[in-house]
């Protein structure tokens, strides 16, 4: 998946929650492929304004580097247009069938990590691993129910990525559409070939998306 690929939606969703940003995702995960502002959804627009508090806590941790606070865990919902995921998954060399695909996953990242990964030199964090359900809609057979996990592990450099791995473990989904996931998914777990939009995408949400709310989390 080019920048909201299948590592997007993991991104958009784990570290990069969609426009709500990303060490990510599943953004994640919202730039090639996604729909000007003006042309969102009502249901797109709620979703997004669902995901803001999670951009706004992750961004807080990352930029104001302060230890109070807890750890973040936040319930993140986001929909893909059939274009957007066709031009995610084409990176794994695989096409995508289907329609749209709406996903939520519970987020948990570690204040301290995000507060390592800005402030040290070097800094390599593990995430534990995400679970993420998502419903396909397709034409012919009606929808379907998807879950599948990974386990990002990110190194920085002075407050910038610079590796990245999803670590895709089991998808749970219908034959024909386990069958597309896995290849992707055992393609990058192979080779790696997220890795770039993985790390651009991280940083960003570490930048531009950050930028949008900081009104927010800069108080």
């Amino acid at each position: 998946m080019r920048k909201s690929q299948l590592g997007s939606v993991w991104l958009a969703l784990v570290i990069g929650v969609g426009g709500v940003g990303a060490m990510g995702a599943p953004a994640i995960a919202q730039q090639a492929g996604k729909p000007a502002l003006e042309e969102l959804t009502p249901e797109e627009i709620a979703e997004r304004e669902g995901r803001k508090a999670c951009k706004v806590a992750i961004c807080a941790a990352f930029h104001m580097k302060k230890a109070e606070g807890g750890d973040i865990s936040c319930s993140v919902l986001k929909t893909w247009r059939k274009e957007q995921l066709q031009k995610m998954i084409e990176r794994a060399k695989v096409s995508w069938p289907w329609g749209r695909v709406k996903c939520v996953a519970d987020i948990k990242l570690k204040r301290g990590d995000l507060i390592k990964a800005m402030t040290e030199a070097s800094y390599v964090t593990e995430l534990d691993k995400h679970q993420v359900n998502c419903e396909i809609e397709r034409e012919k057979d009606g929808p379907a129910k998807i879950s599948f996990a990974c386990a990002p592990k990110v190194t920085f450099a002075n407050g910038k990525a610079t590796k990245a791995a999803l670590n895709w473990g089991a998808i749970e989904a219908p034959t024909l559409v386990k069958g597309a996931m896995w290849t992707a998914t055992a393609t990058d777990n192979t080779f790696n070939v997220l890795q770039s939009t993985v790390v651009e995408d991280i940083n960003d949400f570490i930048g531009p998306k950050c930028d949008e709310v900081k009104d927010e989390w800069a108080k």
